[in-house]
């Protein structure tokens, strides 16, 4: 959560970052308190501003997870639906809480989680604000192999699932290889991605050509990223992956923000950098085509989950944690708006978050420009 190592020392609130900090004019974080646990053997270093962003970030999304469980065309009020949570209640209540809209809430939760924590490995690697995964070509292997495994197998649930983690996992090792060099510089490994990618979307795109009627149309409603009629089926699809994936992809966390401080002082201080990014980036290309396999190419949220939370607490190291809380909140309120915005017409939550999204993409471009990085 919002903890980082006191011991390691490589958080934003080291003292080299507090000193830079003060150096350009800007108050240091000196509010920092220390948190011991099993005697006094494990210790974390607590900021106060950023405990109360994740505070404030887990309730927005429980206040956004009730009101998606009330509202509908059988809107149910909010004591109604914690009964019907309880198992007591009316027999619709019971349905439609129950059965229809708290699975798909569950969904919604839980891929906005992996996808934000996913960027947030891709963004710290390749040092740039660019590098999640939808830009980088991951989410496109990752669809790119689900697509295949639904028109050239009839792939289940499980195997779409399954064919969607392999292509992500392959495509990030492509993309690795062919950005190695000496190490893996942040734009080469963009702009490898972005080349990848294309050809990935060529190949999706032969293969829906080559596909029956009926067949392409499935892939291609599947591509466009929606929640509706997800079932307790996905849910357990994607808690499982997340339960063996994200707790890899969180003890990662301090040696990525010392990767961040350039590989030479992360070797210096031990890391084995090589090795950390293999392995972030296969897990977290595995957590992505997880979280695609249920729900679609969903694009957007791993691009900016980790940057608004990282603005938002004014943390300048990875913060994987408040990446999931972010991503979590953006798609559970996305969906709650494709669900009502023009009820009772639903739109997919692709469409929404693309619409939010892209405006985004394009006050980072802006951003970017300015300061001189692109």
């Amino acid at each position: 959560m919002t903890l980082t190592p006191a011991r390691t020392g490589t958080s934003s609130g080291t003292p080299t970052e507090d000193g830079a900090a003060a150096s350009r004019g800007r108050r240091p974080d000196l509010a920092i308190r220390t948190l011991r646990l099993a005697g006094g053997r494990v210790s974390f270093a607590v900021r106060p501003r950023v405990a109360a962003i994740y505070g404030g970030l887990l309730a927005a999304t429980a206040v956004v997870f009730a009101v998606s469980l009330a509202m509908g065309e059988y809107s149910i009020p909010l004591p109604r639906v914690l009964w019907a949570l309880a198992g007591q209640g009316e027999r619709l209540d019971l349905f439609f809480v129950r059965d229809v809209r708290l699975p798909r809430a569950w969904v919604a939760v839980l891929v906005g989680a992996a996808l934000g924590i996913a960027g947030g490995v891709f963004q710290s690697i390749s040092r740039n604000p660019l590098g999640s995964p939808d830009i980088i070509g991951f989410t496109g292997g990752a669809s790119t192999g689900a697509v295949a495994t639904i028109l050239l197998f009839g792939g289940s649930m499980l195997q779409v699932s399954l064919g969607a983690m392999a292509g992500g996992i392959a495509t990030a090792v492509l993309v690795y290889l062919l950005a190695f060099k000496q190490g893996v510089q942040g734009y080469r490994l963009v702009l490898v991605g972005i080349g990848i990618n294309a050809l990935l979307m060529a190949v999706r795109d032969y293969l829906i050509t080559r596909a029956e009627l009926t067949e392409a149309l499935t892939a291609h409603i599947w591509m466009i990223g929606s929640l509706s009629g997800r079932g307790w089926g996905e849910v357990v699809a994607v808690s499982a992956a997340s339960a063996v994936l994200m707790p890899l992809v969180l003890a990662l966390g301090p040696r990525l923000r010392m990767m961040e401080m350039g590989e030479q002082a992360a070797l210096a201080l031990g890391v084995s950098v090589q090795r950390t990014q293999i392995t972030a980036m296969l897990a977290a290309s595995a957590l992505t085509g997880a979280a695609i396999a249920v729900s679609g190419p969903i694009g957007f949220i791993a691009l900016a989950a980790p940057q608004l939370v990282r603005r938002l607490a004014r943390t300048r190291g990875t913060a994987l944690f408040g990446a999931a809380l972010m991503g979590a909140l953006l798609l559970a309120a996305a969906d709650l708006v494709a669900q009502h915005a023009l009820a009772p017409v639903q739109l997919p939550v692709g469409v929404v978050t693309a619409v939010i999204g892209g405006t985004y993409l394009v006050w980072v471009l802006y951003r970017e420009w300015r300061t001189g990085h692109a």
